[in-house]
């Protein structure tokens, strides 16, 4: 097998996620290097245990990838890997970018302007169509506009860009042979005409409930900024919106009606720092310096970088002063800070939103 059979036989295994393949590919360097190591060499990876090299030696004979490139050529589906030119920039740079995308569409390399719309299936008529409005009007702007084509809010962002004639693209929590839910099958033809239907996942995945929040990180890291608008306590456009901020992306959120439940997440994420969005110019303000470069919010970073022009409460100066340039552990800080876990994450959200912190795998935190 080529690099590209390779890792795309890889991605099939279902006990591999992107963490081990990322591993494995370091360890190796080539994807095919990993089919010819034996059990012993397998196991020297970090993360990859006795059950994962076993599913690996035995991928070749118990999984038909042969079946899966006949399947995606017949419904014209293309398969790109992370090795690939046309692999989205935005994408490749998070922690844990998917080693293989199915795309049904096409991407472009204007998708590196893009932002994602996002929020409750069961929505209010104010939030359908205030994500409609935005999702048009970012598009008319040139913007992508990227959500995951549930029902309720995504599937209005979709609507509005495509009413707008712009470019969209569907992120799926299962493969697109299986394509979730179904009755927004014509509304992802549509987007495949002018955009995009993409997912990590192989072509006959079932939606099942673990997928979505792995389909989650691949909408935040595809773009920008995350809009969110109306999302209950649990949403899983909080799960979303967590993703953006452990990828440095910028956090929007809609306000919404007091006693709404739609609502609850919405202002949690404005409490706790995130951009109120009342109209489109919010999020292109924010976004300003990654669409034009302007020089003042490098100086406004530099400020923060120097603890300048930020002001901040004293718990949180506290949490502040006790991280450095080196990875903290959470329990760490929690024994330095003498703060409970609740208080102490609530205020490294906030600092996360003012990009002052950055989250890293594992629990971990550094000064940005």
């Amino acid at each position: 097998m080529n690099d590209f059979q390779s890792l795309v036989l890889l991605n099939m295994i279902p006990s591999l996620g992107s963490i081990s393949v990322k591993r494995l590919l370091s360890y190796f360097g080539r994807p095919s290097n990993i089919f010819k190591a034996c059990k012993e060499e397998l196991c020297r990876v970090e993360g990859i245990s006795a059950k994962k090299t076993e599913a690996i030696i035995k991928a070749r004979q118990t999984i038909d990838v042969e079946r899966e490139f006949e399947l995606a050529q017949s419904n014209g589906i293309k398969i790109i890997t992370i090795l690939d030119s046309a692999y989205p920039e935005n994408l490749k740079n998070i922690y844990d970018p998917p080693p293989v995308l199915y795309v049904k569409g096409d991407l472009s390399e204007c998708d590196y302007n893009s932002v994602a719309i996002v929020g409750s299936r069961r929505a209010s008529f104010y939030g359908l169509s205030t994500a409609s409005r935005l999702s048009s009007e970012l598009c008319s702007l040139g913007i992508t506009v990227v959500s995951g084509l549930a029902r309720g809010i995504d599937t209005s962002a979709h609507k509005g860009a495509l009413s707008a004639q712009g470019r969209t693209i569907a992120v799926l929590g299962s493969g697109i042979l299986k394509l979730y839910p179904s009755e927004n099958k014509k509304l992802a033809e549509s987007i495949s005409e002018s955009g995009a239907v993409i997912s990590e996942f192989s072509l006959e995945t079932p939606p099942l409930p673990k997928n979505f929040p792995r389909r989650n990180r691949i909408i935040s890291g595809l773009s920008l900024g995350v809009v969110v608008v109306e999302a209950a306590r649990n949403s899983g456009a909080l799960i979303t919106a967590d993703s953006a901020l452990q990828q440095s992306r910028e956090v929007f959120a809609v306000p919404g009606k007091m006693d709404s439940s739609t609502s609850v997440g919405t202002h949690s994420l404005i409490k706790q720092g995130a951009k109120l969005v009342s109209n489109v110019e919010d999020i292109i303000e924010e976004l300003a310096i990654k669409f034009k470069g302007t020089s003042s919010t490098r100086r406004d970073r530099a400020d923060i970088a120097a603890g300048g022009s930020v002001e901040l409460d004293i718990g949180a100066k506290r949490v502040y002063e006790a991280l450095s340039k080196e990875p903290l552990h959470i329990d760490e800080i929690i024994m330095s800070t003498h703060m409970g876990v609740s208080q102490l994450s609530s205020i490294l959200m906030q600092l996360q939103f003012k990009k002052m912190v950055k989250e890293l795998p594992g629990k971990n935190f550094v000064r940005v």
